[in-house]
């Protein structure tokens, strides 16, 4: 697997995980919530770095 592919895959999982806790959060316990929605928020800080060193890679 290549490093774009890689990439590519981080982004989809992260987006689609920050997704599904935004479209499930009132069937998650209270005690869960926090600490999904803060790994999700790094997840999906991580992907967006990721876009944005990529558009600067670009050659």
């Amino acid at each position: 697997m290549s490093n774009s592919a890689s990439i590519l895959t981080l982004i989809i999982v992260s987006f689609c995980f920050a997704l599904i806790l935004i479209l499930k959060k009132d069937s998650l316990p209270s005690t869960v919530k926090r600490p999904l929605a803060i790994i999700a928020l790094v997840m999906v800080t991580f992907s967006f770095s990721l876009i944005v060193y990529s558009f600067f890679s670009l050659h």
